[in-house]
């Protein structure tokens, strides 16, 4: 696989980039590095000078500080040349750090560096550390090779070739098996590996490996099950956490989701993927306290990362509107102030991002709205018209949130009448028709929100229990925060129609259902509960007649 002149001197064919931002620590390493064989050596002191680098030269190895100073540490770097694919999978990447704080290593080894090297180092550490990493990198370099390509196929059948032949790479060489057959979807096959594993040792990534397996084949409960028990004995693999998260979700458990990423984001708070994830969950659980924390966690760990967007700024911002509206006690006017902010940074941060500031704006209005400020609101109001023009070309999620907008400003028709253009527009996305429904639904606040869906709940509770009465009066007391919500005026027709079978003389019940009924006359057709609808006005007609 390698030539003898390689096999002799395997540190000096290849090629090196150490970071750092002491120069004596560079030029020690660079000593160090020659001493055992290495030539080609580049030295910087940041992370641009190490960004820019790679994209343009093929690195074998880099040794990175993980402190650089002020601005991005080792992690960023790691993070970006991931993500940006500029390390070949043969590239070996070592942290070099003086720090060892939990934080610091569980942040790091979520990008996985291939070895950690505390400072200070010897040539004898270095030499016995790099040396091992370089000869397992060039006996699997083959394999490496079609991997980059994504060519599985051949990778596979390299791997199967060196398993009798490199007996002591046989784990790296049964996990990566596991993985390409997962990635080309065969699942039976990679589910043998990952068993085949675990009937030897009891290996964690095997353990996870299968589980990724079952979650692929639907066998939720047995995957979560599996996952638990993991994390019982590993308490910090990560992975495991947010594959338990996934598995949760799909078993329709998103509170016990967002529990599993909340214990996740204590053990490693550096992950800001993570900590976007938790925050949409928590925002789907209407968490919006767990999921503002989140969302600031989210930007604040973004300021140095590749994964930075402007997205988590607007939805820290939507997230603090929402937290602030309606309370104007010292907590909510501080978390519209926090909110107003955070936009503007926005805006700043990502100014050439077309449509920034009228998505910006649109959330401004609503937090002065929020805050009882009249003047400003209606003032942020024109200025969106202004910028908008024509509202019926906005984008979906800039439409949705006008469309928010417009309602807390009691713009209800205008609301509506760009609801129904976009249901026209985006007919074939029915995540996008789903959240046009709760919009028309829920036209309110967050606080609102929770109150009606809690009446909703205890409404259909003593309906099941036969308590019609009580039932009654609770659906109507939801109705008056949101009157036009399509399931609730549904289940109050229902009751009223169940209390009329046992008292057909009280006639005032069926005028009470076609009140409910008249509030749902333009219904679309593509609402989950239009079938309904048509059904209970065609009993009620019947009744009627």
């Amino acid at each position: 696989m390698t030539d003898s002149s390689s096999d002799f001197n395997p540190f000096g064919k290849l090629t090196y980039l150490v970071i750092d931002d002491f120069e004596n620590f560079r030029l020690s390493m660079r000593q160090m590095l020659r001493s055992c064989g290495a030539d080609k050596i580049e030295l910087v002191s940041n992370a641009n000078q190490a960004i820019q680098y790679c994209t343009y030269n093929h690195v074998d190895v880099v040794l990175c500080d993980f402190n650089l100073g002020e601005g991005r540490n080792g992690q960023h770097i790691l993070e970006e040349l991931r993500h940006k694919k500029l390390l070949k999978r043969s590239s070996l990447f070592l942290m070099v750090t003086a720090e060892t704080s939990k934080e610091m290593v569980m942040g790091a080894r979520e990008y996985q560096p291939d070895a950690y090297l505390t400072k200070p180092i010897n040539r004898a550490v270095l030499e016995k550390r790099l040396g091992s990493l370089i000869s397992q990198r060039n006996a699997l370099m083959p394999i490496n090779r079609e991997i980059d390509r994504e060519n599985y196929p051949e990778a596979i059948s390299l791997c199967l070739q060196a398993l009798p032949r490199q007996p002591r790479y046989k784990t790296w060489l049964m996990k990566t098996l596991g993985d390409l057959y997962f990635r080309l979807g065969d699942l039976s096959h990679a589910l043998k590996i990952y068993d085949d594993v675990l009937s030897q040792r009891e290996l964690s990534w095997a353990q996870l490996g299968r589980c990724k397996v079952l979650l692929a084949n639907r066998s939720f409960d047995e995957a979560v099950q599996n996952l638990k028990e993991l994390i019982a004995k590993h308490p910090d693999y990560m992975e495991a956490y947010d594959l338990l998260a996934e598995g949760l979700e799909r078993q329709g458990r998103p509170t016990q989701a967002q529990q599993i990423l909340e214990k996740a984001a204590e053990h490693s708070p550096n992950a800001l993927l993570r900590q976007k994830y938790l925050a949409e969950l928590a925002s789907s659980n209407q968490d919006m306290d767990t999921a503002s924390e989140a969302w600031r966690r989210t930007v604040e760990l973004g300021t140095y990362s590749i994964h930075d967007n402007s997205e988590h700024y607007l939805a820290l911002g939507q997230t603090l509107s929402d937290l602030s509206e309606g309370d104007q006690d010292e907590e909510g006017t501080a978390r519209a102030r926090e909110a107003l902010a955070v936009l503007k940074k926005m805006e700043k941060r990502f100014p050439d991002e077309e449509g920034i500031g009228l998505r910006s704006k649109i959330v401004q209005c609503r937090v002065y709205a929020g805050q009882g400020h009249t003047r400003q609101a209606n003032e942020m109001l024109q200025a969106i018209r202004t910028e908008a023009g024509d509202p019926s070309a906005m984008g979906a999620q800039t439409g949705l949130d006008f469309a928010k907008t417009l309602f807390r400003m009691g713009q209800d028709g205008e609301a509506k009448a760009l609801l129904a253009n976009m249901s026209d527009r985006f007919s074939d996305d029915p995540d996008i028709l789903q959240k046009i429904e709760s919009l028309l639904d829920e036209p309110v606040g967050f606080r609102q929100k929770i109150k009606a869906r809690s009446l909703n709940r205890d409404g259909i509770k003593a309906f099941e229990e036969g308590k019609l009465q009580d039932a009654a009066d609770t659906f109507a007391r939801a109705l008056e925060i949101v009157p036009d919500h399509a399931a609730l005026n549904l289940n109050l027709v229902q009751v009223l129609l169940k209390e009329y079978s046992k008292n057909p003389a009280d006639t005032g019940l069926l005028r009470r259902c076609q009140s409910c009924l008249d509030r749902l006359s333009d219904l679309p057709p593509q609402h989950r509960q239009h079938k309904r609808y048509v059904a209970l006005q065609r009993k009620l007609k019947g009744l009627s007649e």
